[in-house]
C-alpha cells in the first residue's frame, strides 16, 4: 500500500492558493502541517490552514502538526515571530480573513502533534513516527475473530446505530449480555478507519489487581493512540497526564473489556471530557448493574448509553451448529431430531453451539445420542467454565440465593419466590437483581427462569468438593443422590431439598431422620407429570409423630 502526496512547492510565499490545491487538500486523509518559524509570514500557507480546518470539521480529515525549531506555545498563543506576521496583515488583509487565520492556527495548535527540536539529535526519528502514524491509520491493525459469524450483522448495525459515529459528540457506550466482546470487536474493526486512532484493552478485570497491571495497561493505551512502541512509563499519575493531552487533541475510539468495577474504566481514563468531540468509547461488562448505575449518574459528566446483546435465535442457532457439526450451513437430513435436542440445550448461546457441534464432528447418531446423555448430568468444561466467571463474582448472600433458585424455584413467580428468601434472611431483592445483572436469571411474565446451562454450572458448583458423597452437599435434587444422602449418619450442610416423585422410588420421612438435617430450610416434594401418566398413591410416608426441623421455611 502507498501513500500518495501533494506538495505546494509551486506556489510563490504570498500567491493566492490555486483551485487545484483547493481541491486536494478536500480529496485529502491526512494533512501534514510544517510550522516553522516563518510560517505565519505566508498568507497562502495561512490560507491553506484555514481550508484544512475546514476538511478537518466536515470530512473528518485528519491532521498531523509538526512544530519545526519553533515553541509549540508560541505558535498556539501566536506570539514572537507569529504574531508579527499577524500585526503586519492586519494592516494590508481583510480584517475576516486574518480572524479566520489566527482561529485556524489555534485549532491546529491544539492537536497532539510532533515536535522537531533544534539541534537535538537526527530528524529522521519523528519523520518516521510520523509515517508510521500514518500508516497505521491507512490500515489499521484488525482484532481476530472467529471465521465461522451467524447473525452478528443485525447486531452490528444495532451497535453502530448507537454509536453514532458521524456525530461530534463524546459518546459512552457499554455492552453486555451474550456474544458481547465478539460484537465489540467487529464494530471496532468496522469503525475504526473512521478515528485518529484506537485501542482495544482486554482482560482489564485481572489486569487491574496490582499497581504494576494498571501501569502496564496505561502503557498498552499509550502505545496504541500514540503509534509509539517502545513507550515507558515511570509512574500512574504520569501515564494519566499523557493520556489526557492526548486524548484532548484526535478522536480516538477506545474499548475497554471485561470490566467488573467502574474504577477500573477511571483508572485508564479519569474523565471523559479530556476526549476530543467524536470520540467514542466501549465498555464491556457481565455486570447490567454497574451500566445501569452510570446511566442513573446524575453527576456523571457524559451519558452513558445501553446495548445488550441477545442470544441467538433458533434459525441462527442452527446454521451456527451446523457449520461446526457438519461444515455447513443446513444439518444433516438423519440428524435433525437430535439436532433440534443439541439446540434446545444450547439456548442460543454461542459458545455452547461451537463446543457442542465441534464435539459431535464426524460422529455417528449413536455416539451424538451418548453425549446428549452424558450432558444432562456433566455439562462441557468450556461452558461450564464461561458461566463460573459470573457466578464466582456473587457474594455470599448472592451465591446463596443463585444456589437456591436453580435447584427450587427455577420458573416460579418472582414475587412469591422473594418471601421466601427473604423468610431465609438472604436479602433477596439485592440478590435477584445481582444475578440479573450478571444474565445469571431473567424474568419474563413474572416468572423467574434460568439458562439450562447455567443450572447445570451451578449444580456442579454444589457437588464439586464431594463428588461423590451427596450427604455433605448443601442442596438436594437428584432422587438417587436423595437417597444415597438419607442413608449416611450426618447431613450438616444440607439447606434445601427438591424431591421429584414421578423419577423416585417410596420415601418414609422420619423425625429421626430430619435430626440429622438440621440446617434445612426448603422442602420441597412434588409430581413433575402433568398428564399424570406416572403418578401413583403413597409414594411418601410421614408417621403420626412426624416432626419437621426446626430451621424449615418452606414445604410445598
Amino acid at each position: 500500500m502507498g501513500i500518495h502526496t501533494f506538495r505546494d512547492h509551486k506556489l510563490e510565499r504570498g500567491e493566492e492558493i490555486e483551485q487545484e490545491l483547493l481541491g486536494t487538500i478536500e480529496g485529502s486523509r491526512f494533512s501534514i502541517i510544517v510550522f516553522s518559524e516563518r510560517y505565519a509570514d505566508s498568507k497562502c500557507c495561512l490560507g491553506e490552514l484555514t481550508k484544512i480546518m475546514e476538511c478537518k470539521k466536515e470530512k473528518d480529515q485528519i491532521v498531523i502538526p509538526v512544530f519545526y525549531h519553533v515553541d509549540p506555545s508560541d505558535v498556539r498563543k501566536q506570539r514572537g515571530s507569529v504574531g508579527k506576521a499577524f500585526v503586519k496583515h492586519e494592516t494590508n488583509t481583510d480584517e475576516e480573513k486574518v480572524k479566520r487565520w489566527r482561529a485556524a492556527m489555534i485549532e491546529a495548535t491544539n492537536i497532539g502533534g510532533w515536535h522537531v527540536i533544534k539541534d537535538n539529535g537526527y530528524e529522521s526519528k519523528p519523520i518516521k513516527e510520523i509515517i508510521h502514524f500514518i500508516f497505521k491509520r491507512l490500515k489499521p491493525k484488525l482484532l481476530p475473530i472467529e471465521e465461522h459469524m451467524v447473525g452478528l450483522k443485525l447486531r452490528l448495525e444495532k451497535l453502530k446505530s448507537i454509536l453514532n459515529i458521524h456525530m461530534g459528540d463524546i459518546c459512552v457506550v457499554g455492552i453486555c449480555g451474550i456474544g458481547k466482546a465478539t460484537v465489540a470487536k467487529m464494530v471496532s474493526n468496522d469503525i475504526l478507519c473512521h478515528f485518529n486512532g484506537g485501542s482495544f484493552l482486554e482482560d482489564v478485570k485481572s489486569r487491574s489487581k496490582y499497581h504494576s497491571d494498571k501501569l502496564r495497561l496505561l502503557q498498552e493505551l499509550l502505545r496504541d493512540i500514540q503509534g509509539v512502541a517502545n513507550l515507558e512509563l515511570n509512574n500512574i499519575s504520569e501515564g494519566v497526564d499523557m493520556i489526557k493531552d492526548r486524548l484532548k487533541s484526535q478522536k480516538f475510539l477506545i474499548v475497554i473489556d471485561d470490566v467488573d468495577h467502574w474504577d477500573q474504566v477511571q483508572t485508564l481514563i479519569k474523565s471523559c471530557v479530556w476526549f476530543a468531540p467524536g470520540s467514542r468509547i466501549i465498555v464491556i461488562t457481565r455486570d447490567k448493574r454497574l451500566l445501569e448505575i452510570c446511566q442513573m449518574d446524575e453527576s456523571s459528566e457524559i451519558e452513558v448509553l445501553l446495548y445488550e446483546a441477545n442470544a441467538l435465535s433458533n434459525e441462527e442457532s442452527i446454521k451456527l451448529f451446523s457449520q461446526y457439526a457438519f461444515k455447513q450451513d443446513v444439518p444433516e437430513v438423519d440428524h435433525i431430531n437430535l439436532l433440534d435436542r443439541m439446540v434446545k440445550y444450547a439456548q442460543g448461546h454461542p459458545l455452547a453451539l461451537k463446543v457442542l457441534g465441534s464435539s459431535l464432528y464426524g460422529k455417528t447418531i449413536d455416539e451424538w445420542e451418548n453425549e446428549l446423555d452424558k450432558l444432562k448430568n456433566s455439562p462441557k468444561k468450556e461452558i461450564n467454565d464461561l458461566f463460573r466467571i459470573s457466578i464466582d463474582k456473587l457474594n455470599y448472600f448472592e451465591k446463596e440465593v443463585f444456589l437456591t433458585l436453580l435447584v427450587f424455584f427455577k420458573e416460579t413467580d418472582k414475587d412469591f419466590v422473594l418471601r421466601i428468601l427473604d423468610s431465609c434472611d438472604l436479602y433477596a431483592t439485592c440478590g435477584m437483581l445481582a444475578l440479573l445483572d450478571r444474565c445469571l436469571i431473567t424474568i419474563v411474565d413474572i416468572e423467574v427462569q434460568m439458562h439450562d446451562l447455567i443450572q447445570q454450572t451451578g449444580c456442579a458448583i454444589v457437588c464439586e468438593e464431594y463428588p461423590k458423597d451427596p450427604s455433605k452437599w448443601s442442596r438436594l435434587w437428584d432422587p438417587n443422590d436423595i437417597d444415597n444422602a438419607f442413608s449416611a449418619k450426618m447431613m450438616k450442610k444440607i439447606e434445601t431439598i427438591s424431591v421429584d416423585l414421578s423419577r423416585s422410588k417410596e420415601i418414609q420421612f422420619t423425625s429421626e431422620m430430619f435430626t440429622k438435617i438440621k440446617k434445612l430450610r426448603l422442602l420441597k416434594v412434588y409430581y413433575n407429570d402433568h398428564h399424570c401418566l406416572t403418578r401413583k398413591k403413597d409414594k411418601i410416608r410421614l408417621p403420626i409423630d412426624f416432626e419437621f426441623p426446626p430451621n424449615l421455611r418452606y414445604l410445598h
